[in-house]
C-alpha cells in the first residue's frame, strides 16, 4: 500500500505560479514512477507529468517548458512546479504512483484566473 498526500494548490492570477507537492509513504521502494493527473470543470481527466525512480520526465504538449517535475528521494517527495499558469490549467490535481497498481492521492484544487 502506498498512501499519497498533496499539497500547495490555491488561487493564482493568469502568468502566476504555484508549485505542487506529494509525499509518498508506506511502500514506497515498490514505486516505479509518480507523477500528476488533473481533472478539468468539464471533468475530463488528463495526464500532467510523470518522472520516474531515476529521474526521467514527461510532460503533456499542454504544459511544456511552463511545467517542471522533479522529486526528492530523501523526502519522498515529488514537486510539480507551474509556471505561467492559463486559466485552462484550472483542475483538481491528483498525485499518482505506480506501484504494482495506481494509487491516487485526495486531490488538491488549483485555479488560474484571467
Amino acid at each position: 500500500q502506498v498512501q499519497l498526500v498533496e499539497s500547495g494548490g490555491g488561487l493564482v492570477q493568469a502568468g502566476g505560479s504555484l508549485r505542487l507537492s506529494c509525499t509518498a509513504s508506506g511502500s514506497i521502494r515498490s514505486i516505479n514512477y509518480m507523477g500528476w493527473v488533473r481533472q478539468t470543470p468539464g471533468n475530463q481527466r488528463e495526464f500532467v507529468a510523470r518522472i520516474t525512480n531515476i529521474g526521467g520526465a514527461n510532460y503533456a504538449d499542454s504544459v511544456k517548458g511552463r511545467f517542471t517535475i522533479s522529486r526528492d528521494n530523501a523526502e519522498n517527495t515529488v514537486y510539480l512546479q507551474m509556471d505561467s499558469l492559463k486559466p485552462e490549467d484550472t483542475a483538481v490535481y491528483y498525485c499518482t504512483a505506480l506501484a504494482g497498481t495506481m494509487y491516487w492521492g485526495q486531490g488538491t484544487q488549483v485555479t488560474v484566473s484571467s
